[in-house]
């Protein structure tokens, strides 16, 4: 691999430092400002990982439904009329219109509008018109494109877009017991409810949100809100696998307030806090290599009061929205093409640098296995069935110009 790419791809460092006391640089600029980036993260990581969307609650009676786009994967979640929660992408089999136009709702069938085709709450084909009278029209192989789904303990619901029968990636690989933290015992999942969701969109990487989250280094200077809820002298992270768990260092103060917190960030874009008085789940969502957005869906504590809820819930919305200043302006600031990237605090800024470094792992690995096939590889993407051979001859020659076209990009 030539040098230049090694250094793109963060390998081309010295190997022997002190991790416990030497300065870290962190991901170069490009890597949050460049479309081939994004979309070799959209085919190593969002279509691969395990992503935290919303809580069950959300989802409590037959056809709710609910409509999520990340990376620019629009899918949907719903309960079917056995309870199960499903979650299909939002692309009709037919001629890949969405089957579903609102946000959220209750349905009893999920019916395209271009065609008239129509799919249970479980993804099966209910109706094709006009195909009853062909020959060889299998209704079981053209039900919506099927999506990972895993309830954990506590009720949220995770999805995998890996295409595959069984995802390559287990959600137990990269979460295996973080909802069973024992600091969670000290909360009901079950005592909250769904109140509200709100967003904020900007011109920033999603990347750029997740390394601001991750560290509480900044905390003193643009958040004066946060000394109520967390012990800034001995605030610290701790990493394992897909996740990073935030110890608050409540004091016994805070935690008479109220105002005891759990904070745990998932791999790759999703946050979980839950306080007493309310939890929240927090996403970044990619729309480009410079444009994200937060969203928040914010659940209530049943038994607190308004005045209780309200506290810690205008909380959470300042320093969310200092936060998005700042990610916008340093944004600006990469996109600019001055700054490569700077030196990071080993102990205060370990958030960011783990997950920068599962990033760099994730993409490079991918990337790796790209090169060996000579092609992208979507895991997300439509599994073609066996007799389809036009299809698959045409979608090989698509794949054959677009690797002589751009083979020196590339590095096949």
């Amino acid at each position: 691999m030539a040098p230049a790419l090694l250094n793109y791809f963060g390998l081309g460092r010295s190997a022997t430092r002190n991790e416990e006391t030497t300065p870290v640089r962190a991901l170069p600029a490009s890597w949050y400002t460049s479309q081939e980036m994004y979309e070799l993260e959209r085919r190593a990581i969002f279509s691969r990982k395990w992503l935290l969307i919303t809580h069950k609650l959300r989802l409590k009676e037959q056809g709710d439904f609910l409509r999520y786009d990340i990376a620019r994967f629009d899918f949907v979640l719903t309960c079917d009329r056995s309870g199960n929660i499903n979650a299909f992408h939002n692309i009709c089999r037919h001629r890949a219109y969405p089957v579903v136009e609102a946000n959220k709702g209750t349905a009893k069938i999920f019916a395209c509008r271009y065609h008239g085709w129509s799919y249970g709450l479980n993804g099966k084909l209910a109706k094709a018109p006009g195909y009853q009278d062909l020959d060889g029209f299998d209704k079981s192989q053209n039900g919506l494109l099927p999506i990972h789904v895993h309830v954990d303990t506590n009720g949220f619901i995770w999805v995998n877009l890996d295409a595959k029968e069984e995802p390559e990636i287990a959600w137990e690989d990269d979460f295996d017991t973080v909802d069973k933290q024992e600091r969670f015992s000290e909360f009901n999942f079950d005592d909250y409810e769904f109140d509200h969701n709100w967003e904020m969109d900007g011109g920033y990487n999603w990347k750029i949100l997740a390394d601001n989250f991750n560290e509480c280094y900044h905390c003193k200077t643009t958040h004066p809100d946060v000394p109520s809820l967390a012990n800034l002298e001995s605030y610290d992270v701790n990493t394992k696998a897909g996740h990073i768990q935030h110890d608050a260092g409540t004091t016994s103060e805070q935690r008479a307030a109220g105002l005891r917190i759990a904070s745990t960030y998932y791999f790759p874009n999703a946050s979980m806090t839950v306080t007493p008085h309310f939890f929240f789940v927090q996403k970044f969502v990619p729309s480009g290599p410079t444009s994200s957005s937060m969203r928040y869906e914010v659940f209530r504590n049943k038994n607190s009061s308004e005045e209780d809820f309200q506290l810690i819930n205008q909380m959470y919305k300042r320093i969310m929205s200092e936060d998005k200043v700042l990610c916008d302006l340093a944004q600006k600031n990469l996109n600019a093409g001055v700054f490569i990237n700077g030196e990071m605090h080993p102990r205060m800024e370990k958030g960011p640098l783990y997950f920068q470094k599962v990033v760099r792992d994730t993409v490079t690995e991918h990337h790796k296995r790209e090169k060996a096939a000579k092609q992208e590889i979507w895991p997300a993407r439509q599994n073609l069935p066996n007799n389809a051979l036009v299809s698959q001859e045409d979608v090989e020659f698509c794949t054959g110009l677009a690797c002589s076209s751009n083979n020196d990009a590339l590095v096949w």
